[in-house]
């Protein structure tokens, strides 16, 4: 059901690092893009894997996780990201892709969730040096990258509280809470 399958992927940051995935189920994850809407049908994402554990650890370097996690610098060894996809827009193709990688990367979360596996979205991202990291043509905007990996960690989706915090956090226990506006509140 797509409704369960929504509510299990969450925004993982922490990942069983023991746990690598293939460069086949990477392919997979970006195989299902193909099949989403594209403004004009112009389709301009491309994607760049990264699974290899070098380059893993210097794209891991240019990446901020979790801005409301304060106190927490990102994912310690061994709960770190095994595999990136690094969402790029053609530029001449088209120089408007934001609405296309939105889409685009849910359904690559959602079949990575299907799979097993989990992610998070990451939009603070030293774009320049991933360029370089990864000898990227500068038709290329990169726009995000998706870290990816088996979850090592315990996700919650609960109500939005009386104070009306949408912050996500972590309690004592390292369980990730995350309040959700009601439906009626999204409803005008």
């Amino acid at each position: 059901m797509l409704t369960d399958l929504l509510i299990k992927s969450r925004s993982y940051r922490r990942f069983d690092e023991s746990v690598k995935i293939p460069q086949e189920i990477l392919r997979d994850l970006v195989d299902a893009t193909r099949y989403c809407p594209s403004a004009a049908n112009r389709q301009p994402l491309k994607y760049r894997l990264v699974y290899e554990t070098a380059e893993t650890a210097q794209v891991f370097d240019c990446l901020k996780f979790a801005a409301y996690l304060r106190d927490w610098s990102g994912p310690a060894e061994g709960e770190r990201p095994t595999a990136y996809i690094v969402v790029l827009g053609d530029e001449t193709i088209s120089k408007f892709s934001e609405v296309d990688a939105g889409i685009a990367m849910q359904t690559i979360l959602l079949r990575a969730t299907e799979l097993g596996f989990g992610g998070c979205i990451l939009a603070s991202v030293q774009r320049e040096k991933v360029r370089e990291i990864l000898t990227l043509d500068e038709r290329f905007k990169i726009g995000y990258v998706i870290a990816l990996g088996k979850p090592a960690e315990v996700c919650l989706i609960e109500p939005l509280g009386p104070d009306g915090d949408i912050k996500y956090y972590r309690d004592a226990d390292g369980v990730h809470h995350v309040p959700k506006r009601s439906l009626d509140d999204l409803l005008v």
